[in-house]
């Protein structure tokens, strides 16, 4: 019988160097490649000269990586930061939540020092964020510094849903009130315009 490594996310498989490379369910962290997923680590030799290390998987347990764009709804917050639980990674609904946290320094790139948490989310804010690097195990920092991240499902202070008027302005549909967010611009998709 074949010997199998069962993995976990998270866990460490590797050295990333120039015999092995990145291969499903695995993301790459400093110098080394990590599980995404809960399965059997594969090593693909088909390339002679390089080894594509994999993680096979029948659940798909998946787990956010640096880099992945995630949706994650705002549950607290205060000056300095936004809590936040994270549904999704890359369009891929999850079994269960994520936390997460949103620093205010991560929130745009540009008048940081300017920047009121309170005029950029509230509790209940559906958002679309990138995972930043870990620098604690367990731990997923958000970003919303790139103009398609921010807020993308809101409801006003009266709980009616909002439509987004402008980079930092969201509307009730029901009251006309107009609200402050960190607005995610959505990007249309163009390939029926021609039709």
């Amino acid at each position: 019988m074949e010997n199998r490594i069962v993995c976990v996310p998270g866990q460490r498989l590797c050295r990333l160097d120039s015999t092995h490379t990145l291969g499903k369910g695995t993301y790459k962290r400093q110098d080394y490649i990590y599980s995404s997923l809960a399965g059997i680590v594969n090593v693909d030799n088909t390339n002679n000269k390089i080894s594509v290390v994999e993680v096979l998987s029948k659940d798909q347990t998946i787990v956010p990586a640096p880099g992945d764009i995630v949706t994650a709804m705002v549950t607290t917050l205060n000056q300095d930061m936004c809590k936040c639980l994270i549904t999704s990674v890359c369009g891929h609904e999850l079994n269960e939540t994520y936390r997460s946290s949103l620093r205010r320094q991560d929130v745009r790139m540009k008048e940081i020092d300017k920047i009121d948490m309170l005029q950029c989310f509230r509790p209940g804010d559906i958002i679309l964020a990138r995972i930043l690097p870990m620098t604690e195990a367990h731990t997923f920092k958000l970003t919303t510094a790139e103009n398609e991240l921010g807020v993308v499902i809101a409801c006003s202070e009266y709980g009616h849903p909002m439509i987004p008027i402008s980079w930092t302005e969201m509307r009730c549909t029901k009251t006309s009130v107009v609200e402050y967010r960190k607005v995610a611009k959505i990007v249309q998709d163009n390939t029926e315009k021609n039709i």
